[in-house]
């Protein structure tokens, strides 16, 4: 072989030498920038040109609009709730103004209704059967010894009712006897015993006007309560237990039932006095915040909203009687405290 048969061209600057040592390289289009873009696009990458690009400059991508901000809804039918409101309203202050005896039925029949929805609420969720019939009877008693025997007669049906239900229980299997009579005592506390305070506040002289402060200044607090949470809330009170109040709304609560306090105490009772009213009013609006608490700890035990259906827009009668029940003793001790049992 010669080195003619490389192909190389021949002249004065040609080196056979270089030549031996040299192949000719062949033109090929830059296959590397495509494959890195190949994989730049299989990687996920985002190409350098494009609708985002502007002479191998990236432009700001377009900004997604803002949604428009949600307006806080209420969690409950307020047409529904103001309307049945005032409903029992107007029941109450009619009963309570007009024979003091009606009143007092009134109180008996919202205790067995309570007792009835706490203990079905508690059979359906926990198993637990604390015995109705002896609770009713019991809780009514209750509160008729109470407005007429005042508190050692609401001590004797209380102590009667626990051992009726204690009795009532024997007559079942033995199983669960325990929980079912502990659970029987403590409805017979928490809702009849509690309301008893309410019939003794009635037998005063003034009581229609005592009964209806303590009404007024516990509707008071919760509704300043809600207000003032819903407008300006974002602290939670307590969010294990109750994840709506905040500790705005409690602020709220302790403002409007003071204000109202002093002006139910300066006007409506005899020998009261704003400063008392402002006591009470902040006694309330304590008293009125555990009592709500302490139904939404057991609503949550139960694994349950409301206790019942009964009141369109309020849930069921113990969901208007949280507030209510530890509140009607504090009210009744204030009284005796500041003006006599009248």
């Amino acid at each position: 072989m010669n080195d003619s048969s490389w192909g190389a061209p021949a002249g004065p600057t040609y080196d056979a030498q270089g030549a031996r040592q040299t192949r000719p390289v062949p033109i090929v289009p830059d296959a590397g920038r495509d494959a890195d873009a190949h994989d730049d696009r299989d990687r996920g990458a985002a190409p350098t040109s494009g609708p985002l690009f502007h002479e191998g400059k990236p432009q700001e991508p377009m900004a997604s609009p803002t949604p428009p901000p949600q307006k806080k809804r209420a969690g409950r039918d307020l047409r529904a709730a103001i309307g049945v409101g005032v409903g029992l309203g107007a029941v109450i202050v009619a009963s309570l103004f007009i024979v003091k005896a009606v009143f007092v039925g009134v109180i008996a029949a919202a205790v067995v209704v309570g007792l009835w929805e706490l203990t079905s609420r508690l059979q359906e969720r926990k198993g637990i059967k604390a015995p109705l019939v002896p609770l009713a009877v019991g809780g009514a008693a209750m509160v008729a010894s109470g407005y007429v025997s005042g508190a050692e007669g609401a001590w004797v049906a209380m102590a009667l009712t626990a051992l009726a239900v204690l009795v009532w229980r024997m007559t079942e299997p033995p199983e669960g006897y325990l929980k079912d009579v502990t659970a029987g005592v403590f409805a017979a506390f928490y809702v009849p015993f509690l309301a008893t305070f309410v019939a003794m506040m009635l037998t005063a002289d003034d009581g229609p006007q005592r009964v209806l402060t303590f009404l007024l200044l516990t509707v008071v607090s919760d509704t300043g309560a809600y207000a003032v949470g819903w407008r300006f809330g974002k602290h939670k009170l307590a969010p294990r237990i109750s994840p709506g109040k905040t500790r705005e709304g409690l602020v709220g609560a302790v403002t409007f039932a003071m204000a109202a306090g002093a002006l139910c105490m300066q006007y409506l009772i005899d020998g009261g006095s704003w400063w008392q009213g402002l006591l009470l009013g902040l006694a309330v609006a304590a008293s009125a915040t555990l009592g709500d608490l302490g139904e939404s700890m057991i609503k949550r035990d139960l694994g349950i909203k409301d206790m019942g259906t009964l009141l369109p827009g309020h849930g069921g009668i113990m969901d208007r009687l949280d507030s209510l029940l530890p509140t009607a003793p504090v009210v009744w001790l204030l009284f005796e405290a500041f003006v006599g049992s009248g």
